[in-house]
């Protein structure tokens, strides 16, 4: 079983393929010896067919580019390469962002990578389809991407960067053939050509396998903990012995026996192989042990999921995410905490750090508010950079880091909510509610500490001074939407001097949409002497002091549910469900957290997601008395999970009596 590579021969358009080896053991100055030759495959291969070179970086594109106007300058006619009027390509150069894409362009040559401006992605594109340009400079991803076939293909080295590792490595053969692939067009040619150029000494290596089937081999072991984790959560392996049967279904089982060695196994006799897939059980198993995944019972071979294997199985997470969360997490945590938590998050450690990126990052940290204490050149403090410079609005050094900061935000509020559950079930008050923090901030790219009316449309710092009703001034979103109301000229008399009316309209409208909720509470449960079950109305007033509130009288040590009706009081359309995140790439409904606990022990007793309130919504967080009588006072929070704000917050005041046997007996018989 493998990947077989057919000769070029039987392809629909034949293909010709060049192999050159280069010598030179340092990576940056092999690639200029190869500019010449490059020049001279397009010169002699496809003097006046479309061309295309794939090169391993974004700057190798920037390089390589400038090189062969180099080489065109000492030509008879150096914009041999162009195939449409000057007058027209300076029209098109007159709308590219990119520096140096504009001067290419005037040659005919094109770059292409994932850090250009999509709108320059698209005329480069263009261009090339249409022949109006006649070489492409690309990375190697555009093999993979949009189809350009060209007459020639360049591979213009075979190894690449890995970010991770901080060394050069091979392109997997896999994308080496893509690449050569694109070469021969079956509508324009009799043949394709390919010119591979490589480092001298793998040469044979490229000869050898660029026509020779060779294996797909597994990469479950590298993630195999996080499998058997899932199916441990889902039921399917409960034990041990499950875990290696479940390993000889999988596609890895076929390979391991078919070829051993590449697995570290010597012989696949039976004894050998169960050792072999016992060892990797329970290696994968201690490892899910320490992360607090799972454990195994006291007969040593039943496996039970804990609670933080449940929550990294339910939003797709590593193990190692939930060790970093066990290790770091803690009950007082605040909002740069969290931050720091979610950026060390094993989601992250993929994310690039480029040539010369430390000196970025540490520039980039000098304009943000949360100092970096770790090394400027890894994947987690760039994170943490972007979420930084996310939340700051804050311009990024250039368009790779853009690309870098999507990449960050995909995968993002799935980590934090992880959080949220993993602090909930801690019982830490704090957490959790600076955790739905931070998530009211990616989506808002606001800090906590900005006024929330920054959330309006064009609105930014200096504005905020037109905000007043008479002479007082309008601190936040709430005292703003209840002045101005359903009213657009009280909104327009206050931003006429800073707006034009079209600003102020878009203003209104998202003015109009945010929430608006009343929430009425009630306590649900057993009394003494009662015959059934009961439901008491809370009354809330929060100016009345402490000895005049109404206070609840409940038993100890007993369950109750605390029932909490949402009511949405500026009724909203079914097509407007969706919140106002502009600097959000994914679009989100309105929702909100119910957080109940008690401010003085900083526990959390409960918590509930409520999905958008159109009309009228109703909750049920359960929550169980202190075991002592005495007062208590246990606070909800209805916190928002798009919007900073307009969260609120009630008391519930609770006169504990002792505990009543025949109360808890009916609520466990209603349960």
């Amino acid at each position: 079983m493998g990947l077989f590579n057919f000769r070029p021969s039987v392809r629909p358009v034949p293909l010709e393929v060049h192999i050159a080896g280069f010598p030179g053991k340092n990576y940056c100055p092999r690639m200029a010896t190869m500019n010449k030759p490059t020049y001279q495959a397009i010169r002699t291969h496809s003097p006046s067919k479309p061309a295309l070179i794939f090169v391993s970086s974004r700057r190798q594109t920037r390089l390589t580019a400038l090189d062969m106007i180099s080489y065109l300058a000492a030509e008879d006619n150096p914009r041999q390469w162009l195939h449409m009027p000057d007058m027209e390509m300076e029209h098109v150069i007159h709308g590219i962002r990119d520096a140096s894409l504009k001067l290419t362009l005037a040659f005919g040559i094109g770059i292409h990578h994932a850090g250009l401006q999509e709108r320059d992605r698209k005329v480069v594109e263009e261009l090339f389809v249409n022949q109006k340009i006649q070489v492409l400079v690309a990375t190697s991803t555009l093999a993979w991407g949009v189809n350009f076939p060209a007459h020639l293909v360049v591979v213009k080295g075979t190894e690449y960067f890995d970010g991770k590792t901080k060394r050069y490595v091979d392109f997997p053969i896999t994308d080496v053939l893509q690449m050569m692939g694109r070469a021969g067009r079956p509508q324009f040619d009799n043949q394709g050509i390919a010119v591979i150029l490589v480092h001298d000494i793998k040469k044979h290596f490229y000869k050898k396998f660029l026509y020779e089937p060779f294996p797909v081999e597994s990469s479950l072991l590298d993630v195999l903990a996080d499998h058997l984790n899932a199916e441990i959560v889902a039921g399917t392996v409960c034990t041990k012995q499950d875990a290696v049967d479940y390993l000889t279904w999988t596609y890895f089982f076929r390979r391991l026996i078919v070829n051993p060695s590449y697995y570290n196994l010597e012989d696949v006799d039976n004894v050998s192989l169960n050792r072999y897939l016992s060892s990797l059980v329970e290696g994968c198993i201690t490892t899910l042990i320490y992360s607090s995944c799972i454990k195994v019972e006291d007969d040593q071979r039943t496996l039970t999921t804990e609670t933080i294997g449940r929550i990294m199985s339910y939003y797709y997470l590593s193990h190692h995410t939930a060790c970093i969360f066990k290790e770091q997490l803690a009950a007082e945590v605040g909002v740069e905490q969290v931050m720091q938590i979610l950026s060390n998050a094993h989601e992250y450690a993929e994310i690039p750090v480029r040539h010369n990126e430390d000196g970025l990052n540490s520039e980039l940290a000098k304009h943000l508010p949360v100092q970096v204490a770790d090394s400027f050149d890894s994947s987690h403090t760039k994170a943490f950079l972007l979420l930084q410079a996310h939340c700051s609005r804050c311009q990024l050094p250039n368009a790779d880091y853009n690309t870098d900061l999507k990449s960050a935000m995909d995968q993002v509020i799935r980590i934090l909510q992880a959080l949220v559950d993993v602090a909930a079930d801690s019982g830490w008050l704090v957490a959790a509610i600076s955790t739905v923090q931070v998530i009211q901030m990616m989506y808002q790219a606001r800090w906590t500490s900005d006024s929330s009316l920054l959330t309006l449309p064009h609105v930014d710092v200096y504005h905020l001074p037109c905000f007043r009703a008479g002479s007082k001034k309008i601190d936040c979103l709430p005292e703003l939407m209840a002045t101005v109301g359903s009213s657009h000229d009280r909104l327009f008399t206050m931003m006429k001097d800073d707006f034009d009316p079209n600003q102020i309209e878009q203003a209104y409208q998202v003015l109009r949409q945010l929430p608006v909720l009343h929430v009425n509470l009630t306590v649900k449960g057993w009394w003494a002497n009662k015959e059934r079950e009961q439901e008491v109305t809370l009354q809330h007033n929060p100016e009345e002091s402490l000895l005049k509130r109404q206070w609840l009288k409940v038993h100890a040590d007993q369950e109750y549910v605390l029932r909490v009706s949402l009511a949405r009081l500026n009724r909203m359309k079914a097509s407007e469900s969706r919140a106002h995140t502009p600097h959000f790439s994914k679009p989100k409904d309105e929702g909100w957290f119910l957080v109940l606990g008690e401010v003085d022990s900083r526990q959390l007793l409960g918590l509930k997601r409520v999905a958008v309130v159109r009309n009228k919504s109703t909750a049920s967080v359960v929550f169980c008395t202190p075991p002592t009588p005495r007062r208590a006072i246990y606070t909800l929070y209805v916190l928002s999970d798009t919007y900073l704000g307009l969260d609120q917050q009630y008391d519930v005041c609770l006169d504990i009596m002792p505990s009543c046997v025949e109360a808890q007996g009916n609520t466990e018989g209603d349960s």
